[in-house]
Parts: C-alpha cells; sequence; structure tokens
C-alpha cells in the first residue's frame, strides 16, 4: 500500500473523512487556515533557497503577501476583505519575526520541501507499504549531525511529551535514514517551529522509539486495509468538524444540512419522531416504552438513509454508535506471554480476568499488547442512540 503522514493522521482523526478525501477522492476546497499556512511555508523556502545572495526581509513578506493575495476559498470559506488583511498581517509579522531571529545566512540549509519515500515491510504478510511526504527543511548542524525541522502555524505550543512522541517527524528521522544510511541515527535532531509563539521545541529518537512507530504505522496501514474489504470507516464527531470540508455530505452531519430540502413524507414522519422523543425524555422513566418504539422509527430511518446522526428542527441531534464487547481469548495469551518469557506475567492473570489482563499489559513491550490484542473475540455487538439538547446551527 502507498499512503503519506498526512493520510494516516487523517485515518487516525476521522475514518470517514479519510473514506472522502483518499479513497473516494472528493476534491474539497481549502481553508483560508490551510491555503495561509500554505503561504507562509512558501516563504520560507523562498527565504532559504537562494543562496548566496539571500532575499532582504522585505522581499520574504511582499512574496507571502503576493501568494495570499492569490490564494481562493469557495464561495462559503470567502474572507471579508478586512478579516484577509488580518491573516496577511499576521504572515508577514510571523515571518519577520523568525527572519530576524533566524538570519537565512547562519545556517547550512541542506533541502527544503524534499520529497520522500520510507518503505515499511510488515514481517508478518510479507507486505511492503511505501510512505511518501515532503519534509520542510533539513540542515547539517555539525560533522555528521542532521536537524530537521517542520514549521508550524496553529496557535497552539504542545508539551514536551507530545513533541518527543511525534509521529510525523518520527516517519521523517527514517526517511532521512534511508536517504543517507550512512548517518547516526543519535546524531539527527528533530524540531518543530512554532511560527507563532517564534519559538521551536526539540527531540531525538531511540531505535526502541523508531522500532515502535514503525510497528504503530505498520499496524495503523493494516487498519485501513481491513476496512477497505468492507468500506467500514465510520465517521468520529469532535471539535474539528467545523473545520472539516465534507461536513455537509458526512453521515453525521448531512441530515443538518438536508432539512429544508425536500417535504417528503419520511422526513415528516422523522422530524414529528424527533420532536416527541426529546419531549418523553425528559419523563424517561415513565415512558420507556414509546421512547423505544421512537427509538426504532429513528433507527430505521437513519438505517435506510445511510445517516450516523438525525437532527429536528432546533437543532438537537440524536447519534448512532454500534457497540462492541470483546473478550479475550487466554489459551492464545497464555502462549504468548510464555513464549516471549513473561511466565510471571501470567501467575498475575491465572484466572484468566479480563481486568487483570488490562492492568498487566501498559508494562508489556509494544509488539506483545499488540499481538495479545489481536487475540480479543468479538463477545457481542449492539447499537445504541444518545441524544444531545444542546443545539447545533449550520
Amino acid at each position: 500500500m502507498r499512503t503519506s503522514y498526512s493520510a494516516l493522521d487523517t485515518f487516525q482523526q476521522c475514518p470517514q473523512k479519510f473514506k472522502f478525501q483518499v479513497i473516494d477522492k472528493i476534491k474539497a476546497p481549502r481553508s483560508p487556515e490551510a491555503s495561509f499556512g500554505s503561504a507562509v511555508h512558501g516563504s520560507l523556502k523562498y527565504m532559504f533557497s537562494h543562496d548566496p545572495v539571500f532575499p532582504t526581509i522585505e522581499e520574504v513578506t511582499a512574496h507571502f503577501s503576493e501568494n495570499w493575495k492569490t490564494s481562493s476559498f469557495a464561495p462559503s470559506l470567502a474572507l471579508t476583505p478586512e478579516v484577509s488583511e488580518l491573516y496577511n498581517k499576521s504572515g508577514r509579522e510571523m515571518l519577520k519575526n523568525f527572519y530576524k531571529r533566524n538570519p537565512p545566512w547562519n545556517f547550512s540549509v541542506v533541502d527544503t520541501e524534499s520529497h520522500f519515500e520510507v518503505l515499511l515491510t510488515d514481517e508478518k504478510s510479507n507486505k511492503t507499504h511505501i510512505l511518501a511526504g515532503i519534509i520542510d527543511r533539513v540542515d547539517k548542524i555539525g560533522e555528521g549531525e542532521y536537524e530537521i525541522i517542520d514549521y508550524k502555524t496553529n496557535r497552539r505550543l504542545p508539551s514536551q511529551k507530545t513533541v518527543d512522541d511525534n509521529l510525523q517527524m518520527s516517519i521523517y528521522h527514517m526517511a532521512l535514514m534511508r536517504r543517507w544510511p550512512g548517518l547516526d541515527p543519535k546524531k539527527i535532531k528533530l524540531s518543530l517551529y512554532f511560527l507563532k509563539h517564534d519559538e521551536k521545541m526539540s527531540s531525538f529518537r531511540t531505535p526502541d522509539k523508531l522500532s515502535e512507530i514503525r510497528e504503530r504505522v505498520i499496524a495503523t496501514i493494516y487498519d485501513v486495509e481491513k476496512r477497505l474489504s468492507n468500506s467500514n470507516f465510520p465517521p468520529n464527531p469532535s471539535k474539528l468538524c467545523d473545520y472539516c470540508p465534507y461536513k455537509s455530505i458526512c453521515p453525521a452531519w448531512k441530515h443538518l444540512y438536508k432539512k429544508g430540502e425536500t417535504d417528503s413524507f419520511d422526513e415528516a414522519t422523522l422530524q414529528k419522531a424527533l420532536q416527541e422523543y426529546f419531549s418523553l425524555k425528559d419523563l424517561a422513566n415513565k415512558n420507556d416504552d414509546r421512547l423505544s418504539e421512537l427509538q426504532e422509527i429513528i433507527k430505521s430511518y437513519m438505517d435506510t438513509n445511510g445517516l450516523e446522526r438525525v437532527f429536528d428542527e432546533r437543532g438537537y441531534y440524536i447519534s448512532k454508535k454500534l457497540q462492541k464487547r470483546f473478550k479475550y481469548d487466554f489459551d492464545k495469551v497464555r502462549e504468548i506471554l510464555m513464549t516471549n518469557g513473561l511466565e510471571n506475567q501470567w501467575e498475575g492473570i491465572l484466572s484468566a480476568d479480563d481486568k487483570k489482563l488490562k492492568l498487566i499489559l501498559g508494562a508489556l513491550p509494544y509488539h506483545i499488547r499488540k499481538e495479545i490484542e489481536e487475540q480479543k473475540i468479538l463477545h457481542k455487538e449492539f447499537t445504541v442512540l444518545s441524544a444531545s439538547t444542546k443545539p447545533v446551527k449550520k
């Protein structure tokens, strides 16, 4: 399978968005935030790509303004002139601060926006996957020492632990090692530069950490391939939905956008059921029987129309979620622990108790945890509906 870090990140964020973007290849308009980030990245590449005569700070900011001016959005995402100018001023100020602190002639830049491919072999299936991407910048910082830099325009400054565990930078580390196999892995510095804060946060990777990351990536790719067989890519509603270009066609949201477009009997029946459902919800215990009937009406509508959420006219909504209950195959768990010399761990769960097993899982190496997790057996599954009376607006 050929994929990229950004695709896998999208999959982990929301499988349904991954399907729209990567599998269905539905083109979506770029958001102002995405275009702003691209304009900033383009100007930083311009700043470091003119050795030995580097552009002045005025030329770099002018380059950004020109890129920003030519950015285009869908009519629904269009910015007012005032807001567009705020973006322009923010970008120029960001670049000025960066230029003053990082004069381009002070750095030995090896490459900017370099394309890469990392080969990952799954030893179990003997499949080789290709992970592709682009690295913002690579500097030589000493004899045999290199620094990979990725620019970030987001507002939030993460913790050092988050930087140490950053999957994207771990993949970049693998990419540089594939390009130059003779490098010492311990001499590759990984840095995230947060432009809004003018702050650089750095970390390194140990061989054990890289091995764990490799296994995590392969496990994620395996999950994607497994879901492809039955097109199982459910939405994962979160605050990020407000920034998703596919919101209006997503099963978790499209009913909100559909309202008013049709006067079909089914829709009218649904709206009536929703109104009555939320009214009876307040009387919960007294109306259990009728609520169950209404849930069946609502669930039937959702199943028929391929929806994960339905909304009434006030913006109240009901979500559908498939609940699964798993049990471990303890014969296989015991075999895994014994094979890896962890007999003492098995002693702690001799009564074959799921809760005891979960307690020891956190202390096991990643590959053993993964192998044990694969021994889970589906015990039962059922669909539940959850209601929210916090109105949602388009």
